[in-house]
């Protein structure tokens, strides 16, 4: 797998295919997905962090995302995991791990320890493979449609 950093210019319509069809997998749809506040959103935090905002590839294509951020809360350092994105094709065959060892590297590589992100409590999947990574839930968040969860490096 290969981890290219996106560049909005030349990866704009694949990053927001993936972004879109990853709010149809947590919710059911794509109706709260604004394409150019997703963009702007994404330009700026890249600016900060330029390798937690990747494209994975393999066999030349382009197969998954990773969009990684930082923030100083109170009087610690955490990391936040914006988005795992694997096609649906590539779903189930193991690469998760792969995305989250290069995000536990990226943390590791800026001095952070804890991460957290939110899921869909209706996307089974992804609950399950946070919980089998050793992901702890915190409780529900914005009315109840997300799980924050936390992980530690």
């Amino acid at each position: 797998m290969i981890f290219e950093n996106i560049d909005i210019d030349k990866h704009g319509d694949k990053i927001v295919k993936f972004r879109k069809d990853s709010f149809i997998t947590s919710f059911g749809n794509a109706s709260n997905f604004i394409k150019d506040d997703y963009l702007n959103w994404l330009k700026s935090k890249a600016n900060e962090h330029p390798n937690g905002f990747v494209l994975v590839s393999e066999n030349e294509k382009y197969i998954g995302q990773i969009e990684l951020t930082i923030r100083e809360h109170e009087e610690r350092t955490i990391g936040y995991i914006n988005l795992y994105y694997l096609v649906p094709e590539m779903r189930g065959k193991g690469k998760g791990i792969k995305l989250h060892r290069y995000a536990e590297q990226f943390f590791k590589d800026n001095k952070v320890n804890e991460y957290h992100l939110r899921v869909s409590p209706s996307n089974k999947a992804a609950l399950n493979f946070y919980h089998k990574i050793g992901m702890e839930e915190l409780g529900p968040e914005v009315d109840g449609k997300v799980i924050r969860m936390r992980g530690y490096i």
